[in-house]
């Protein structure tokens, strides 16, 4: 195994329990409670298991169903509704080949969503939202429909809503403001500037942060982190991707919070201890949890 492929160190355990806001555990290597273990042992003590497409929804469910410290989020990932509406059996999806079914079979997958999202060890709505990076000018009409349809759900189902916001600032937050957000609605891997910190604190909502706050390049998102409050702000792996600095390219786990919440200290110049305290209280009032199982 080269260094780059290297499982990365287990880092020195947190003193202070927080919670992993964003995690895809089906897409890791390992089994389901040795990633739980090997989280809890530096102090990382609650995931939230995030769905992207239908099978995937029903795994993080299900998979919060069986582990208490596990917690679902369940939707169509913005790039998912385009393939279902054009019929692409190829990219994120991971259910098969499909023939086109247009906004039909968009509006099956999101009925289906909406049940999942009615169970009660289900605490959000997501990652829903746009993504100009990956989804080309015809697949935006199939994101919106599908983005206005998850917060829909999320309102009536009174569930957190997580938000995937890639390249598309000014359109999540035009239909947010078109539809009203609900109640608890979280910016995953959260990826504008400060400026845009500064309207999403206007509105309450959530910013959670990713390894990539630790990257070289990212002076914008520290920029961010320094001007968000507080009381807004999460963790989060996004394991596998963005595994933080210095172990960028490696395979991301929910173990490693611990690096990218010590690079947030930094950034933030309070301790470590209390930004774990704002960070696991934050987390039980975005999900809904218990405080004490943070």
């Amino acid at each position: 195994m080269s260094p780059k492929d290297a499982i990365p160190p287990l880092p020195e355990p947190l003193k202070v329990a927080v919670a992993d806001s964003h995690t895809h555990l089906d897409m890791q290597d390992g089994t389901v409670e040795e990633a739980l273990a090997k989280a809890a042992s530096v102090g990382v003590t609650t995931v939230v298991q995030v769905g992207c497409d239908i099978k995937g929804s029903r795994w993080a469910a299900e998979t919060a169903e069986a582990h208490e410290n596990v917690h679902a989020a369940v939707a169509l990932h913005p790039n998912e509704a385009p393939r279902i509406v054009l019929g692409d059996p190829d990219g994120w999806s991971r259910q098969g080949a499909r023939t086109p079914g247009g906004t039909s079979a968009l509006d099956e997958a999101l009925a289906e969503i909406d049940r999942l999202a009615g169970l009660p060890h289900v605490r959000a709505v997501g990652e829903t939202g746009l993504d100009y990076f990956r989804t080309g000018e015809d697949g935006i009409a199939a994101q919106e429909r599908s983005f206005r349809a998850h917060i829909e759900i999320a309102k009536r189902r009174e569930k957190a809503l997580v938000i995937h916001d890639r390249e598309a600032h000014a359109d999540v937050l035009r239909i947010l403001a078109e539809e009203g957000a609900p109640e608890r609605t979280v910016f995953h891997c959260y990826s504008g500037d400060a400026a845009m910190a500064e309207i999403c604190a206007a509105q309450g909502y959530f910013m959670s942060f990713a390894g990539n706050v630790t990257f070289k390049n990212a002076q914008p998102l520290r920029d961010a982190l320094a001007v968000a409050p507080l009381e807004l702000v999460l963790v989060e792996t996004d394991a596998p991707f963005l595994t933080p600095a210095p172990y960028r390219g490696r395979p991301n786990a929910p173990y490693l919070i611990p690096v990218t919440v010590r690079a947030m200290a930094e950034v933030r110049g309070i301790g470590e201890e209390a930004l774990c305290t704002a960070i696991a209280a934050n987390t039980a009032r975005a999900f809904g949890l218990d405080r004490d199982t943070v």
